[in-house]
């Protein structure tokens, strides 16, 4: 699959550096449910740790949600978020099920930027979204010098983009 292939919807949403849900919202003229279908505080593994700058075995929220517009799924978005190192207003919030991560920022008037680690294309690995081809990109949220949240979006490559 080709970048051409994908909808320009799609490429827009996988580019930017902003709210997601926002985004979706405007794009479709409709309100955006987040759904949280996973929500559960893990401790950090080897690997974890690494990636949020934080030490093994440190609690990590470990969130899934599906963001969907009239019913119908349009990303599927799974978080990691470290709770000791996280403002208490925000960990407070982001505890709560069905609060996008970017309205939290909002609310809480952190200054915040978003650094995209990977995007790319996956074949057949997305039972979220009956196997098709999924566009899924990984990044984090950075606050203060520190990571905030990591966050993997995966967005299926069908004409529900073709707004």
């Amino acid at each position: 699959m080709k970048q051409a292939d994908i909808p320009a919807a799609l490429r827009i949403c996988a580019g930017t550096d902003g709210s997601v849900t926002g985004l979706l919202e405007v794009l479709t003229n409709n309100k955006v449910s987040v759904v949280t279908t996973y929500q559960k505080v893990v401790k950090a593994t080897r690997d974890k740790a690494k990636l949020l700058m934080i030490k093994p075995g440190d609690p990590v929220n470990h969130r899934e949600v599906l963001l969907t517009v009239l019913e119908k799924p349009y990303v599927f978005a799974r978080s990691l978020s470290p709770i000791n190192t996280m403002p208490q207003g925000v960990k407070d919030d982001l505890m709560k099920a069905d609060i996008p991560i970017g309205k939290i920022l909002r609310e809480h008037k952190l200054e915040t930027r978003r650094d995209i680690l990977k995007i790319e294309i996956l074949e057949n690995e997305d039972e979220i979204f009956d196997n098709i081809p999924v566009l899924s990109r990984e990044y984090v949220i950075i606050h203060s010098g520190r990571i905030l949240t990591w966050i993997n979006e995966r967005f299926p490559i069908d004409d529900r983009w073709n707004v």
